[in-house]
């Protein structure tokens, strides 16, 4: 049986939820990865009442949509990086301009996510951890001794109490591996997973788009954490491309701008090799769904949106339940 393909709506959430639910399903989609902004999903009122959570169920199913997972990177991002003018739009009017209480409705919000969660009856919260050290990245001048682990210490301190509320939910949070998280390739995965003793309730969301243009074996990933890829995204990238005055780390240029060495691509426009993906998928036995991350800033959203919920379909294949060879025996 193919795996369910669904839509993220954080990249719609400008859309009322119905609306956005009627055209996916009219694109072909099987359900949608509830965004915690616009009117997609409300955490607070989902960890309050079961029967919100409900109507979001009644609403999708109305449109023959199911929901496997509800995503949080906006709070997410606020628990662990250093706080600045540009976090608070994400925020609440009340605690801007204020860090200690930015980040504290952040580490509240995400303990009403998965308590959310568990009230909509399901197993997976998607997001961003923030970093306290992504400013180091490059590091000169050079990092201090010890500057680096205290990062990672920093990251388990306010990440493991949100961890054991969703363990306790029998929810398990996905960090999306990605630049500026505490994980955004392998070996930053390997840290960020020792550094809260490999918390049961922490994984990873897969997108290859943010692993492939940095130079990680995106198909490594999934064999290196397959008791870990908790939810998979599907979103493609281009690199080597422009015109050589800008790198990897972007030239502080918009994306689109025709200068850039990478950009985010319409699913089956870029350079991710998805039919390997789904072989290394189902190698670890991910049943879960494939989940159109839809960023493209060259071509329009919505045909964008129908053109990759095809696409996904055509290039997703159930694994095989017999040896091939096994008829040649007698």
């Amino acid at each position: 049986m193919a795996r369910p393909v669904t839509l993220f709506t954080g990249q719609w959430a400008d859309l009322p939820l119905e609306e956005l639910a009627k055209m996916a399903a009219d694109w072909g989609y099987d359900g949608l990865e509830l965004a915690c902004w616009g009117d997609h999903f409300d955490p607070e009122l989902g960890a309050r009442s079961k029967r919100y959570c409900d109507d979001r169920h009644a609403l999708l199913e109305k449109y023959d949509l199911k929901c496997w997972s509800i995503s949080h990177h906006l709070a997410g991002q606020l628990v662990c990086d250093n706080i600045d003018a540009r976090h608070y739009q994400f925020t609440p009017p009340g605690v801007k301009k204020n860090p200690a209480a930015a980040r504290a409705w952040a580490v509240k919000t995400m303990k009403q996510t998965a308590r959310a969660a568990a009230n909509m009856k399901l197993k997976v919260v998607n997001g961003f951890t923030g970093s306290s050290i992504w400013h180091l990245l490059y590091s000169f001048p050079p990092a201090l001794p010890g500057q680096i682990d205290a990062g990672y210490e920093d990251f388990a301190k306010r990440w493991t109490p949100i961890l054991d509320v969703f363990a306790d939910k029998g929810v398990r949070f996905a960090l999306e591996v990605h630049p500026t998280e505490i994980a955004f390739d392998i070996a930053s995965a390997e840290r960020a997973l020792k550094a809260v003793k490999n918390h049961k309730a922490f994984g990873f969301n897969y997108d290859p788009s943010h692993l492939g243009y940095q130079g990680v074996d995106y198909v490594e990933f999934i064999r290196r954490f397959k008791d870990r890829i908790f939810h998979v995204h599907m979103k493609d990238a281009w690199w080597g491309h422009g015109d050589g005055s800008v790198g990897v780390f972007g030239g502080h240029t918009d994306f689109a701008d025709p200068r850039r060495f990478w950009d985010f691509r319409s699913l089956g426009h870029g350079d991710i090799e998805f039919e390997d993906i789904i072989v290394a998928l189902n190698d670890i036995g991910y049943k879960g769904p494939l989940s159109v991350e839809w960023e493209d800033s060259r071509m329009d959203r919505c045909h964008g949106a129908e053109e990759a919920c095809d696409f996904v379909k055509a290039v997703d294949f159930p694994s095989s339940n017999i040896a091939f060879d096994a008829q040649f025996e007698k």
